[in-house]
């Protein structure tokens, strides 16, 4: 009974959220300050998700959050997309500008969303997989929430919100029930991008996730995370400059779609060097840089579920781990991971595992510290930790993919009007985690 209740209660919610009727434009109220997305962690796969109102009539559409990708895509396939204010941009459109499309394509199954004549076109990437195809660019109602940093606010509603149409077939490793991916990356068309010359709010945007629940702010605002009367979390941080590959890390796929004429859409950082035990973790300066090809350095990923690594930095960095805690033994190997423990041999601390810290020191003379939570990964129904890197080989794209886990409980601020990356370390030495953030609406 009280499951019955319980679902009800959030369907109920669902409506009311993306109900036209209860959304306001943005002209008849206060400017937005900021935007609000709650992010969920899907355990099978260790995506994050969130979930927007899009279409007439109105529905929630989950998607991957991809903090590099270009542009919002969703599912448009014939049983799949129903909306009376779906709009294909049809070509040489301001729309098709924006996005850099110069393609018109035709399309003999439609018209329908997804197929149209004379309508512009673009590559829509899967970056799980990864995996490309040609989808066609679009506008359509989108319905977000706006929040005053604390609190989630009023539902503010977008006509003609541009994005890509990609297919189910396309989204086939995502998690269940997703059916697309929006982007953050450095392009016009992200959704970052978008919503600043939409609200006038900043090119800005904050990641905290979880292992359970999450959130992402778009705009400025001062965030706080419970318990009461807040944790300002958005205060105190770090700063280091984001950099940029000044060659496309997007993955061509069978060179079907190279995509290696612009810069990179993701985000880089500079690695200098790496410590454990306060010791710098020997590793060669000419992969923490770009090389004239754009290989090299390192970057952070959303949709990476752990940090990957070129195999010396690997190497070294699993060697000088194993030297910190020499006298604690080993366990079998568990895949992807390599170097495990009992959990019972290790200590327990506020900040995870009772592990040596692992310190990045970055550009700007700073330190993003990792400590056990971020560091160790728990397997076999918590019986076993491992250290959470994975070799990604000598020959990588990028040689440290900054992945999920080391992210989680970290407050991340990509600034990208200014070009900066704030960091706050981990939050559970706050007392406090990204899944402490209210989100009951205000009375």
């Amino acid at each position: 009974m009280s499951c019955s209740i319980s679902f009800s209660l959030l369907f109920l919610g669902i409506i009311l959220l993306f109900n036209p009727s209860t959304a306001r434009n943005i002209g008849q109220a206060s400017p937005v300050r900021a935007i609000l997305l709650t992010v969920t962690k899907d355990p099978s796969t260790g995506q994050y998700f969130t979930a927007i109102g899009q279409r007439t009539p109105p529905r929630p559409v989950k998607l991957t959050i991809d903090i590099g990708g270009k542009i919002l895509w969703a599912a448009c396939d014939r049983a799949e997309y129903n909306s009376s204010s779906y709009s294909p941009a049809l070509c040489h459109s301001p729309q098709c500008s924006l996005s850099g499309s110069k393609t018109c394509d035709n399309c003999w199954d439609g018209p329908r969303p997804g197929c149209n004549n004379n309508t512009c076109s673009n590559v829509v990437y899967n970056t799980v997989e990864p995996s490309a195809q040609v989808g066609e660019l679009a506008t359509d109602v989108i319905a977000l929430e706006s929040t005053d940093g604390s609190n989630p606010g009023r539902i503010i509603r977008l006509p003609n919100f541009l994005f890509s149409c990609g297919s189910l077939f396309l989204g086939e490793k995502l998690a269940k029930r997703v059916q697309g991916m929006v982007g953050f990356g450095r392009t016009n068309t992200s959704l970052p991008s978008l919503l600043s010359s939409a609200l006038g709010i900043s090119k800005k945007f904050a990641i905290c996730f979880s292992s359970s629940k999450g959130v992402v702010f778009l705009g400025n605002g001062r965030y706080s995370m419970l318990p009461p009367p807040g944790i300002v979390i958005s205060e105190g941080l770090s700063y280091t400059p984001l950099l940029v590959n000044p060659v496309s890390t997007a993955y061509p796929v069978l060179d079907t779609f190279p995509d290696k004429s612009w810069p990179s859409t993701e985000y880089f950082i500079g690695v200098e060097h790496v410590k454990i035990n306060n010791q710098i973790v020997p590793s060669s300066p000419k992969l923490l840089k770009f090389d004239a090809k754009g290989n090299g350095g390192t970057k952070i990923s959303t949709v990476v579920p752990y940090t990957v690594l070129h195999t010396s930095i690997y190497n070294a960095i699993t060697k000088a781990f194993v030297k910190s805690i020499s006298k604690v033994p080993r366990v079998k190997p568990v895949v992807p991971f390599e170097t495990c423990y009992k959990s019972s041999s290790l200590g327990s601390t506020r900040v995870g595992p009772g592990v040596p810290q692992i310190e990045f020191g970055l550009l700007n003379n700073v330190t993003w510290t990792m400590f056990g939570a971020n560091s160790m990964v728990s397997v076999h129904n918590s019986e076993v930790l491992c250290l959470a890197f994975v070799d990604g080989g000598k020959n990588p794209r990028t040689s440290i993919v900054i992945g999920g886990h080391q992210l989680e409980d970290n407050f991340l601020e990509f600034d990208v009007e200014s070009s900066r990356l704030g960091f706050s370390s981990t939050l559970l030495g706050r007392q406090t985690t990204c899944a402490n953030f209210n989100f009951t609406a205000k009375a």
